[in-house]
């Protein structure tokens, strides 16, 4: 009785397990509405976040993000850091880009660092050299710099909040009028920022990545904010609209929205917290 009581938690344990695994390779895109201040008329933003490409998460994975980021037909497209897995600088990661290179917005794709480019890329020689690849393959790096993709909208991005030196003046210098989308890859980040900078997108937690019942997520919530996903304010966690429902930027109070992110770091393991690319609907007060 008690082998056959564990033999059958062994193969129940197995079974969870390669789930796990299975729903690291599964995502789902997501849309989400929002009024933002400075905003004329509509903008579709595409935000991928966390591909951690490396040892779990290679060129197939990185070929299904591409192609559903087109498919969804964005104006603009933002990539909030961790291209890399920890030591993948050292590793040959000419397939990343080259499926990189197919992600098309027509006012342009912009992107910052995250913490594991930061240990990947360990050298500001490496991490020039990773620069100046994305821009071939048409990323275009944001640290601490901004531009005027429209009349009445302003994309701008700061360095990692870990290991980066962020300078917000620097990435908001050229502002020129309109709304403000901020690129930062850690959401602490949003407790620095002004409420006039209507949104800012982060990634970093990847939603916790293994959510357990009774023990929660294993992979820890940002240290300032507390925060795992969804609509996050600079003082506090606002409760996430339903998908597909209009949210609301309050005046006076910096917003921001934080992906779970596209791949996996640690262990190939996803459970209760799907992979997702963010599709974000904005317009117009």
């Amino acid at each position: 009785m008690l082998r056959r009581a564990l033999n059958t938690l062994g193969w129940t344990a197995a079974g969870v397990v390669a789930l796990g695994v299975t729903n690291t390779y599964r995502f789902q895109t997501t849309t989400h509405r929002a009024a933002l201040h400075g905003l004329t008329r509509p903008v579709r933003i595409a935000h991928l976040s966390d591909l951690h490409y490396g040892i779990f998460m290679r060129r197939r994975s990185v070929r299904r993000w591409v192609q559903a980021t087109r498919q969804a037909r964005p104006d603009v497209i933002v990539i909030t850091g961790d291209f890399l897995d920890s030591g993948v600088g050292r590793r040959h990661h000419t397939k990343l880009l080259a499926e990189l290179a197919d992600l098309h917005a027509p006012l342009g794709v912009y992107a910052v660092w995250g913490n594991h480019d930061w240990t990947s890329l360990n050298t500001n020689a490496t991490r020039q050299q990773f620069a100046e690849q994305l821009t071939r393959a048409g990323v275009r790096l944001i640290n601490n710099a901004g531009v005027q993709v429209r009349d009445d909208l302003y994309v701008a991005g700061v360095d990692d909040w870990w290991f980066g030196q962020q300078d917000l003046n620097a990435a908001l210098q050229d502002h020129a009028g309109g709304a403000v989308v901020l690129l930062s890859h850690n959401p602490d980040y949003l407790s620095q920022v002004p409420h006039w900078v209507g949104l800012t997108l982060s990634g970093h937690t990847h939603g916790g990545q293994v959510r357990l019942p009774l023990i929660g997520p294993l992979k820890k919530r940002s240290t300032l904010l507390n925060v795992l996903r969804g609509w996050v304010r600079g003082d506090r966690i606002v409760q996430c609209p339903a998908e597909g429902t209009p949210g609301v930027t309050p005046a006076g109070q910096a917003l921001g929205f934080v992906s779970r992110g596209l791949g996996v770091t640690g262990v190939p393991l996803r459970w209760d917290c799907p992979a997702e690319l963010v599709l974000l609907d904005l317009h117009a007060p």
